[in-house]
């Protein structure tokens, strides 16, 4: 097995059943980061079967078995861009269902430089959106990045992106990878919200601490995560163990 195989949650492009309408799709490893060391990042997208469609959180690529699958479904109806640094595969999934609306965070455009030239609508309020009856919104501002989590209330399901990050240390190919993620405060069985992220709350302690305490009287029974293992029950209690640094 390749360190690339080793370090995502195969079967990738593949619908995975969660919850009642609610699957995850395990995608591609990518790197981010600075110029070295790369982090490597396992993806995941949700998807939410709601009343008029299809809601895809964090779009993975659309190959055509997965297309496939998600037709058997439903019809995507939303294409959600959650935070700054999750957009990537927007404009395939815009391109094969041009009648869906695309949702952004705040800050994308000028992240994707370019990728993202088409008309979206604003993703950055509480409510007002299409999915209200189904799905709550909640935005957690930073100041370099807004995130727009959301609570699907059927499934008591919480879906995140960057707000905790969870990388299990057997899926890491080095020493260096799994002492950075230790040292940043996301390595597995201790995923909270990278240090470095942290520091982008620090005028905005009191709002981020308001979010977290929102969810956490959801009282969601998992989470799901963009990278990492995800949380398949115990929510709550993991958003207060994630969290104790700043609920404390």
């Amino acid at each position: 097995m390749s360190c690339k195989s080793h370090a995502t949650y195969p079967p990738l492009n593949t619908l995975k059943v969660v919850a009642p309408d609610v699957w995850i799709v395990d995608g591609p490893l990518i790197e981010f980061g600075m110029p070295w060391p790369k982090m490597p990042f396992p993806t995941r997208m949700t998807v939410i079967r709601l009343a008029d469609g299809l809601f895809i959180h964090s779009p993975t690529p659309l190959v055509p078995d997965l297309k496939a699958q998600l037709e058997e479904v439903g019809q995507p109806r939303w294409i959600i861009g959650p935070n700054r640094i999750h957009y990537w595969w927007i404009p395939e999934w815009r391109d094969a269902y041009p009648g869906a609306e695309v949702y952004l965070a705040p800050g994308i455009r000028e992240q994707a430089k370019g990728r993202i030239d088409f008309p979206a609508r604003e993703l950055a309020a509480h409510g007002g959106y299409p999915w209200d009856g189904e799905l709550s919104t909640v935005p957690v501002s930073g100041s370099f990045m807004t995130e727009i989590d959301f609570f699907h209330h059927a499934s008591r399901t919480l879906v995140l992106t960057d707000l905790i990050e969870n990388f299990e240390p057997a899926r890491l190919h080095s020493v260096l990878l799994r002492w950075l993620t230790r040292l940043g405060g996301v390595q597995d069985p201790h995923g909270s919200m990278p240090r470095d992220m942290r520091m982008t709350f620090f005028r905005k302690r009191k709002q981020l601490k308001a979010a977290v305490e929102k969810m956490i009287a959801w009282d969601p029974e998992r989470i799901i995560l963009a990278h990492g293992r995800w949380y398949e029950q115990d929510g709550a209690a993991e958003l207060r163990r994630a969290f104790r640094w700043l609920l404390d």
